[in-house]
């Protein structure tokens, strides 16, 4: 009994001190990380915990549902795929083709109305509304720098950046993006309170404009820029410029860093697949939605063609764009946005197609900067048209 309570006793210590720690280093972000990852059997996020944050919506206005094809549902996938897409938990996989639902398929209890996560498509819905902004003349050009806009920005290496950089990776910042560490930005930003002042403490690290590094606070940078550009939340302008002109059939939402906070706009839109295609669709249309023109052609030509920069080894790029991925693939130029659990809109400019894909898990990362899962619903879709 005594060796029993001493033990007790050295863990509640261990347990106390941990405690002290986390609070002197202002790491109180690992209690929400922890209960909501570990002590629900996870080591990372989940697509349908979005409801643990606070919250903005995105209002839509007046529906405009999707025709459904002559053709709807009467494609058959392989067992091959069908065993990969169930092996990594789809939950939804939706085609369009020629704006009109060609196939469509929900799993795990999904249906067709049921949101979640996009994570990392976010970002390509701020590129998105960065070219609205340009449209509209609330930012002057691409070339415009940063420091117009966040003050923190004027001086020093920080006031070589453009909007540009924040929209092509370039920027050249000292963001950590790290997914496995607690303590990196990801982390910080996705479980942390003050969204702000953590991604405006960094500094620039390298010459603004040059090598492509993905990093997630770009974007955050960006969204800030928006907001100071629009005077508006990116929720609100995203409502206006994009959900209700497109006729979403249902308000989405953007998580928040806190109550009335600010967006976490490197990830954390909240939508389902249907609505989440018509993103697809105002690009395969240049950026016009039903005759009127959200996003100018020019911009939306850019958006997909890689951007001037080399990687890390010094290559030239050609998977990113303006927020979009690209990849050819059975001779196909294909332009994508994409998240960290397998959230894919993948557009196919050449057969008019947009498929969307939402679930649980992604396959490891290419050579080519593409994960391997990417290829497998474009394979499911394809067969799906036959």
């Amino acid at each position: 009994m005594k060796a029993l309570k001493k033990i007790l006793a050295v863990v509640f210590l261990v347990i106390a001190l941990a405690n002290v720690l986390v609070f002197v280093s202002g790491n109180t972000h690992l209690y929400k990380a922890i209960a909501n990852t570990y002590f629900k059997g996870r080591s990372g996020p989940s697509i349908t915990e979005y409801g643990i944050f606070s919250s903005r919506e995105i209002k839509n206005g007046t529906p405009q549902p999707w025709n459904l094809s002559t053709k709807y549902n009467t494609g058959k996938i392989d067992e091959s795929l069908k065993e990969q897409m169930e092996a990594l938990e789809t939950v939804s996989l939706l085609v369009i083709r020629d704006d009109s639902i060609n196939f469509e398929q929900y799993y795990d209890g999904f249906d067709k109305d049921m949101k979640s996560n996009s994570f990392s498509m976010a970002k390509t819905i701020v590129g998105i509304l960065t070219g609205v902004a340009l449209k509209e003349g609330q930012i002057k050009s691409l070339d415009q720098p940063v420091g117009d806009f966040l003050p923190e920005f004027k001086e020093g290496k920080k006031s070589k950046i453009k909007i540009r950089h924040l929209l092509t990776m370039s920027a050249g910042m000292d963001f950590d993006e790290d997914y496995k560490s607690p303590f990196a930005y990801p982390a910080l930003a996705y479980y942390g309170t003050d969204l702000r002042s953590l991604t405006l403490k960094y500094n620039a690290l390298e010459e603004p404009g040059t090598i492509f590094r993905y990093l997630s606070g770009d974007t955050q940078l960006l969204a800030f820029v928006l907001a100071e550009a629009t005077g508006k939340t990116i929720s609100d302008y995203a409502s206006e410029k994009l959900w209700k002109p497109m006729g979403a059939e249902h308000p989405a939402f953007w998580n928040l860093d806190s109550e009335n906070g600010v967006e976490k706009a490197y990830c954390c839109f909240i939508s389902n697949a249907r609505d989440f295609a018509r993103l697809g669709k105002l690009y395969l249309n240049w950026g016009n939605w039903h005759g009127k023109q959200i996003v100018d052609s020019t911009f939306v030509a850019e958006s997909i063609i890689p951007a001037k920069l080399v990687d890390k080894q010094g290559n030239s790029n050609k998977n990113y764009g303006l927020k979009w991925w690209l990849v050819k693939y059975k001779e196909m130029p294909i332009f994508y946005a994409r998240g960290i659990l397998g959230q894919y809109i993948i557009c196919i400019p050449q057969m008019n197609m947009i498929i969307v894909r939402l679930g649980h898990k992604r396959e490891v990362t290419l050579p080519g900067n593409h994960p391997s899962d990417l290829f497998v619903y474009i394979d499911a879709a394809l067969q799906a048209q036959n």
